[in-house]
């Protein structure tokens, strides 16, 4: 049994809007702290290592804790054909709680740091450099959820996403967005982790083609699976449905 779609929904929307919030704040602390960019980006990324593993935790057993349309269309297009996977109905409930989630989040920690609730950003990213950054990230991300199902080691998503997404934030040129969700969200804040508007739609552009390659990828190394991914870790506790 799986906890209703309005619980779940909302586990998603809670758990997005808390990622933005620490990966938001974190970056606003940091440049108040030192001036050294190198120091601000170790503590941005530090701070959602361990937060997203948290959240994974925390709310994975209620909604799978994708976190990101990315995530759920692939865990979708994987499953659509065994009807095993996120229906479109789930889709279409997780993703605007995903979006909606990260600028909320965004919102919460310029209100923490008493910044304006919403000034878009300027940080312009546009460049082909990082819209590549965008696409092995992305990539990066689907093989590692995906082949976590595959092989039996979903459990270790908690840890092995977190890891992932911190390792990235320094291997990549774009310092590894890799969510739609979360680079919508972070056009609300013109700090540290902003990303201007007008950047946001390459960027989703190259994310969802990493998402495509990451799935290639998975059915090269590990082929076609007669499961669909429960992602990122496995939910559906009888106890969440029944309360």
């Amino acid at each position: 049994m799986s906890a209703p779609l309005g619980r779940r929904a909302a586990a998603e929307a809670v758990g997005t809007g808390l990622l933005v919030t620490i990966v938001v704040g974190s970056g606003i602390q940091a440049t108040g702290l030192s001036h050294d960019v190198g120091v601000q980006l170790l503590a941005n990324s530090l701070a959602t290592v361990f937060g997203l593993g948290v959240l994974i935790t925390l709310l994975g057993p209620v909604s799978g804790a994708h976190f990101n349309p990315a995530v759920t269309l692939a865990a979708w297009f994987t499953g659509r054909r065994d009807n095993a996977g996120p229906t479109l109905r789930e889709v279409a409930a997780y993703v605007p709680a995903q979006v909606t989630g990260a600028i909320g989040g965004t919102v919460l920690a310029d209100a923490m740091f008493a910044r304006p609730l919403v000034k878009f950003s300027t940080h312009d990213r546009s460049a082909g450099h990082l819209w590549l950054g965008e696409v092995v990230a992305t990539a990066g991300l689907i093989l590692l959820i995906f082949g976590l199902e595959r092989s039996g080691r979903a459990a270790l998503a908690p840890v092995a996403v977190a890891s992932y997404i911190g390792a990235a934030y320094w291997f990549t040129s774009s310092t590894s967005f890799a969510n739609p969700a979360v680079t919508l969200g972070r056009t609300f804040t013109d700090t540290f982790a902003g990303i201007a508007p007008a950047s946001i739609a390459p960027f989703i552009a190259a994310q969802l083609l990493g998402a495509a390659l990451g799935l290639g990828a998975v059915a090269v190394v590990y082929g076609r699976s007669a499961r669909t991914a429960d992602v990122v870790v496995p939910h559906g506790e009888p106890e969440l449905a029944s309360s």
